[in-house]
């Protein structure tokens, strides 16, 4: 496989819940190892980068046994999955036993098939990395004591739902500072040089298997945030940071893997100084859900170094399903929002079909869902364009937008560019409910004594415009409530 591309776009899969589906289709057991050729042309056809298969590694049965004990979980899986049974339930993806991949997802050997028929598509694999904990039966805790926090038969007794007693030892249960402790695993110490050992051979591990790793709540793992969290039980602070002894451990064998963190708490930009590639862009999607345009606009305009090293999404396995929380008609604005701007683009497996139910992530089922036929056609019309035009190549800019005098409804449009020698695209956004109109300002310096056609790649209308008063008024946008251009521009003579 070549180097990863710049703005790459990458689809989550829930890998447990996929195969059963497949299992289900197909009328047989379906693994890694054998899913039939036709499946993995999805990814394909939407013109994927990379594929994440969420979950693969070894579950816990511990961890399974501690959920089965947790009425607020039992009470969220029949939310989603009303006649959920005993067998849905395969356990946390996030509280790993062993970083093997697990035998009734096909093992080792059929994790390496699936790469296979990924890369003969020209797509790269990204799997899993959860730095700050594991399981109550991970073999470190067993071996290696002093690779997690530990606490006392005091701590125990005083407050058994943030401590458990493990092979006679009293670890701490993971978690973060503003949240209760998960209770089905045991916080690692970032601070231990033993452990910081063993998770870089760990992610080299992975590395061996796929292109990229999507690590798990990265900034917990970071020292300041580590001994804010964990204080006098960690200990003296390391000189280093986790993160970039970690990924210079990895990359000395594996110089082309990819890091991306999910990230929060405004961290992002130092997680990409530490290393990573791409951080999660969580400020992004609340500020679709919930605020206004030049919210929006603001956000981009941060440095472009900074905006390439996020990752963009109205949907992973974290947040609710985009369906369930936009109308359909905001979804697309927001979808054409997201795909449309720097850094890496981030789908869901399922998003596509407009699929509501938020699944827990125990789960190895989930509730069949009408597919929403619309929304599917526009998301295939959108990935086709993006992925057969300059969009998403080439340099962007943000447009300035202008209105007047008696019509302040330009606030509500949002406009950017993207130019690759001689293709160049426009898109603008209505991020509002009512109507609204603009004069777009392109950042283009040859727009004057020449005529433009641009074509909208969504719709196929055609404007024809002269360079002229676009150079000294801009381009005139009129769009309904959540409306888009994804316009083409040509020049005519």
């Amino acid at each position: 496989m070549s180097s990863w591309p710049k703005h790459p776009m990458i689809y989550e899969i829930n890998t447990w819940v996929w195969l059963k589906e497949l299992a289900r289709k197909h009328g047989r057991p379906i693994t890694l190892g054998d899913v039939p050729e036709a499946e993995w042309e999805l990814p394909a056809r939407l013109r994927m980068d990379a594929v994440w298969l969420m979950g693969v590694w070894e579950r816990s049965p511990a961890g399974i046994a501690i959920a089965l004990e947790n009425q607020s979980l039992l009470d969220d899986f029949r939310r989603a999955l009303p006649d959920v049974r005993r067998e849905d339930i395969a356990g946390s993806p996030y509280c790993v036993r062993r970083y093997e991949v697990d035998p009734a997802l096909g093992g080792r050997k059929g994790l390496a098939a699936a790469r296979r028929e990924l890369a003969k598509r020209g797509i790269r694999l990204m799997l899993d990395f959860v730095p700050n904990h594991v399981a109550p039966d991970h073999p470190w805790a067993s071996d290696h004591p002093e690779y997690f926090i530990l606490g006392t038969a005091e701590d125990l007794r005083r407050d058994p739902a943030s401590f458990r007693e493990v092979n006679g030892n009293t670890y701490a249960c993971g978690r973060d500072p503003f949240f209760p402790a998960w209770p089905d695993v045991l916080q690692l110490n970032a601070f231990t040089p033993g452990l910081r050992n063993a998770a870089a051979a760990t992610v080299s591990s992975i590395a061996d298997q796929s292109d990229g790793v999507r690590c798990d709540m990265s900034m917990l793992m970071m020292n300041k945030i580590f001994g804010r969290t964990w204080g006098s039980r960690a200990g003296n602070p390391p000189q280093t940071d986790y993160w970039p002894e970690l990924i210079h451990s990895v990359r000395r064998a594996h110089p082309d893997f990819l890091f991306m963190a999910e990230a929060y708490w405004d961290l992002e930009w130092e997680l990409q100084q530490q290393g990573f590639d791409f951080c999660y862009d969580k400020r992004l999607y609340d500020r679709l859900e919930h605020d206004d345009a030049e919210s929006i606009r603001l956000h981009l305009l941060a440095d472009p170094s900074y905006q390439k090293k996020l990752v963009r999404f109205i949907e992973n396995h974290d947040e609710p399903r985009a369906a369930a929380t936009f109308p359909t008609s905001k979804e697309a604005a927001a979808a054409v929002t997201v795909f449309t701007q720097m850094g890496a683009g981030l789908m869901h497996e399922g998003q596509l079909e407009g699929r509501k139910v938020r699944l827990p992530v125990f789960l190895a089922r989930r509730p069949d869902e009408k597919i929403d036929e619309e929304l599917k056609k526009f998301y295939d019309r959108l990935l086709t364009v993006l992925a057969g035009t300059g969009i998403r190549r080439g340099e962007w800019q943000l447009c300035d937008r202008t209105g007047w005098p008696d019509n302040a409804s330009f606030l509500n449009l949002v406009a950017w560019c993207w130019r690759e020698g001689e293709k160049r695209h426009v898109v603008v956004v209505n991020l509002s409910d009512s109507r609204s109109q603009a004069r777009i300002h392109l950042p283009w310096d040859d727009l004057s004594n020449r005529s433009w056609q641009l074509e909208d790649l969504l719709s196929g209308a055609r404007y024809r415009n002269e360079g002229n008063e676009l150079e000294a008024e801009g381009l005139f946008a009129d769009l309904e409530p959540w409306g888009y251009h994804l316009l083409e521009a040509q020049r005519q003579s």
